[in-house]
């Protein structure tokens, strides 16, 4: 069992992963994975897979194989559910992303959903996506983040710190586009734009980045 995995309070274990898969499966976020998942080919590497929810958008035709890193081991129950019904073949690994287990250069499409909120160390988990990476391989992504408004971005700022501790460390003000340049990625294609809900919630960032 891994770390995170043995000293996860009840909450963790217990509640946290089924309030997340019931708010990360609401309509308008469903309706984001359906814009992004699709596009993934060949090898692929899916960064917090957590409880699987998206299986159902992958194209079984395009994907060769689909390995899922998470250390939520709790998540995996769930996870394991929608991969069996997906009929893709999926490895589930319960390690970090920012120490994952894969070559350089090994992987055609890394997918990262909802994902980069709750990492400790995004920065360091984007270059090891960026190293696994094949040279012509994208990264796909659709994450919520740092709001362009003042007002709300005070107001993320504000909530993070208490949103954290109940959302299984996610944080609402990551700068995705910031990260992403940091860590040597040059974005392709970025859409931005608020989702229906409370707005330091809801700020959303998808496309599609390379190496730059």
């Amino acid at each position: 069992m891994s770390e995170p995995a043995r000293h996860a309070s009840w909450y963790d274990r217990h509640l946290l992963p089924h309030l997340i898969d019931f708010a990360c499966g609401m309509k308008p976020v469903s309706r984001q994975r359906e814009l992004v998942v699709p596009q993934a080919q060949g090898r692929v590497l899916e960064v917090g897979i957590g409880t699987g929810l998206n299986m159902p958008f992958y194209d079984r035709a395009r994907v060769r194989y689909i390995i899922g890193v998470d250390p939520a081991l709790q998540m995996h129950r769930l996870a394991a559910k929608r991969v069996a019904r997906a009929g893709i073949d999926v490895e589930l690994v319960g390690v970090e992303a920012e120490t994952i287990p894969l070559d350089d250069a090994s992987i055609d499409t890394v997918v990262s959903t909802y994902t980069l909120c709750t990492i400790p160390d995004p920065l360091a988990a984007l270059r090891e996506m960026r190293r696994v990476l094949a040279p012509d391989g994208r990264l796909l992504f659709c994450e919520h983040g740092r709001a362009p408004d003042e007002n709300v971005l005070r107001w993320q700022q504000r909530l993070t710190p208490h949103w954290r501790k109940i959302a299984g460390g996610c944080h609402l003000d990551r700068d995705i586009p910031g990260l992403l340049e940091q860590a040597g990625f040059r974005c392709d294609a970025l859409q931005t734009r608020y989702l229906p809900g409370p707005r330091p919630l809801t700020y959303h960032y998808w496309g599609t980045a390379v190496a730059a």
